[in-house]
């Protein structure tokens, strides 16, 4: 009984005491919407034919269009590829973890690199490195970005808590970073003269940026929030921000400007029950003691949403059954629509005749 007793003592010990790398703090979420009204179930993306990477690759998580027409993506392991028919084509081994990429007016492949931070590339074998720090402080977790006609690049950093080289992906931390609610992401600005700087900051996971047309705002995904933000760059408002969708079914990632004043967005999951803990931080703590199996952990529902610059949400396309695994980009290429996806295998591509 008494050897009993101790381990029960030295359990509780572990669960209350023992360190963790996350530090949750207090936050009280809205109420999910779930899949109603603007965003009602539907099955819309059962249509998208599925184009498996070569070599066993996976995670296609975005998609650039050059100005030459070529299409490109990349895979975890940072290989690039351009999306030629059915075949992704190997182009370059670029290393690290591409994440979010742009073609850039100068004909370059501009992208944010989660574990480099902002590159750029213009063929094989010319991968540059951008920015890598700004105020002396390193950029962790490069997400996403948008370029502007005259070279300046907008990138999101998810977090400055959480090193996905040193601690284990994107995937495992960017659940840390939204368990714990830390504030820690920001938007940072490059300029072809060299000179980066943050320009909007305390978002709980940034992560899909998108100009508008006119250059005049960004748009902001803040996954850890399920909302959307709109700063202001230009005009009377410049310098402001404001809430454009909040409380959304899903956590958004990759918002891509169509060019016509609509945006795809992806959500990575639906909104986890595991919510409802957030106004806890001790309990949080002790179920991430209790290991993987019983930690959050995005849903496997696929969910993209088409909406203009005033939030008016005009299309909904989901996958209830999870076939494209974590959806994290959709666009229009032509008369194709892309799906790109975190960790599965392939992604996804329909006729754009086929969209509702």
């Amino acid at each position: 009984m008494r050897y009993l007793i101790g381990l029960v003592l030295i359990g509780l010990a572990y669960l209350v005491f023992w360190p963790i790398p996350v530090d949750p703090e207090v936050y009280e979420p809205p109420v999910p919407p779930g899949f109603t009204g603007a965003f009602a179930e539907n099955n819309y993306l059962d249509k998208a034919q599925l184009i498996i990477l070569p070599n066993t690759e996976f995670g296609p998580e975005d998609i650039a269009v050059l100005p030459d027409g070529a299409i490109y993506t990349t895979s975890l392991s940072g290989t690039l590829y351009r999306i030629d028919g059915d075949q992704p084509v190997e182009v370059d081994q670029l290393g690290g973890r591409p994440l979010g990429l742009r073609a850039g007016p100068d004909g370059s492949l501009y992208i944010a690199d989660s574990f480099r931070g902002l590159l750029r590339w213009s063929g094989p074998g010319t991968m540059e490195t951008l920015v890598s720090e700004i105020d002396g402080a390193p950029v962790i977790y490069a997400n996403n970005l948008d370029v502007a006609q005259d070279g300046t690049v907008y990138f999101s950093n998810s977090s400055d808590r959480f090193d996905p080289e040193t601690m284990g992906g994107t995937k495992p931390t960017s659940v840390m970073a939204i368990w714990e609610q830390s504030p820690t992401g920001y938007v940072a600005r490059y300029t072809p003269d060299g000179t980066a700087e943050k320009i909007a900051e305390g978002f709980v996971y940034t992560n899909g940026i998108a100009l508008s047309p006119g250059e005049d705002f960004l748009l902001i995904a803040e996954t850890g929030r399920a909302r959307v933000h709109k700063l202001w760059l230009t005009g009377p408002n410049a310098g402001k921000q404001e809430v454009l969708l909040d409380n959304l079914p899903g956590y958004p990632d990759n918002i891509k400007a169509q060019g016509d004043g609509t945006y795809w967005m992806a959500f990575a999951s639906p909104r986890v029950p595991a919510e409802r803990l957030m106004p806890y931080p001790f309990l949080r703590k002790v179920i991430w003691r209790l290991g993987p199996k019983v930690r959050p952990a995005p849903i496997h529902r696929g969910m993209l949403v088409q909406f203009d610059g005033d939030g008016t949400i005009l299309r909904t396309l989901q996958d209830p059954e999870g076939r494209l695994g974590i959806t994290t980009a959709g666009q229009i290429v032509g008369d194709q629509f892309y799906v790109m996806t975190l960790d599965s295998p392939w992604f996804g591509r329909m006729p754009v005749a086929d969209l509702p």
